[in-house]
């Protein structure tokens, strides 16, 4: 059956296959198949990728170069970890690659020379999601600014492991694994990782709190609308 990227029966008909079961397939030749491997990891790999590099577009190129390198080394798969996690592996190593390369050019260019405020964010966002009007969409598109802005700021070894934990949701072994930590690392990163958050998004919220509840033009005119055709006529009136 000879299928096009993003038609939907190579998403359905094959969604009972492990990773390993299609690594198999493509390795026996059925090629196509690699695009379930690549649209059940895009996402994964595209926010461990986007954690080292800051940078949405070289992200996507991380990610696209390490599918490639990945496809071309099947042969070296050897199943002692689960195929996410050798490709998660594979998008890190490409990344810290194309970062070092990128410091290393910015130098030449220059001649040589929150655990409780998580938990919030995360229950106003789903509220928000619920039915949000035209102030909470400009809210929660502010609130996720200044959570994106305080977690590209956060060390990388923090970073990485934040994104993975709790942006991805791996599980605290996967992510050891991916890492090669153990998984006392992993929980020690991820607890310093919310400290961080948590003061820079208290320093920044603490700064902008003058700001907050801001009548916004939208409401004003709600109001008034909603007023001016309540109001009575009044005595003496000619209406």
């Amino acid at each position: 059956m000879v299928m096009q990227p993003g038609q939907v029966p190579i998403l359905v008909e094959y969604r009972a296959l492990t990773d390993e079961d299609v690594v198999g397939r493509v390795r026996a030749g059925e090629t196509a198949l690699f695009e379930i491997v690549m649209r059940r990891h895009n996402q994964r790999l595209f926010r461990v990728a986007r954690a080292v590099l800051r940078d949405d577009a070289e992200a996507e190129d991380a990610v696209q170069q390490a599918y490639l390198s990945a496809y071309s080394h099947l042969d070296q798969f050897a199943g002692q970890a689960r195929f996410s996690t050798w490709l998660t592996r594979i998008t890190l190593n490409e990344s810290l690659a194309r970062r070092k390369k990128r410091i290393h050019l910015a130098e030449v260019e220059m001649g040589d020379t929150l655990t409780d405020t998580l938990e919030e964010t995360s229950a106003a966002m789903s509220k928000s999601k619920s039915n949000p009007n035209p102030e909470d969409q400009a809210s929660m598109r502010e609130l996720t600014g200044l959570l994106e802005a305080a977690v590209d700021e956060l060390p990388e070894i923090y970073r990485v492991v934040f994104m993975m934990r709790e942006v991805q949701e791996l599980s605290t072994a996967e992510t050891a694994a991916c890492l090669e930590l153990t998984e006392e690392a992993v929980k020690v990163r991820l607890h310093r990782a919310k400290g961080f958050l948590r003061e820079t998004l208290f320093a920044r919220l603490d700064a902008r709190a003058p700001e907050t509840f801001s009548f916004l033009g939208a409401r004003c005119d709600r109001i008034v609308a909603n007023v001016l055709a309540r109001l009575p006529p009044l005595p003496g009136s000619r209406s």
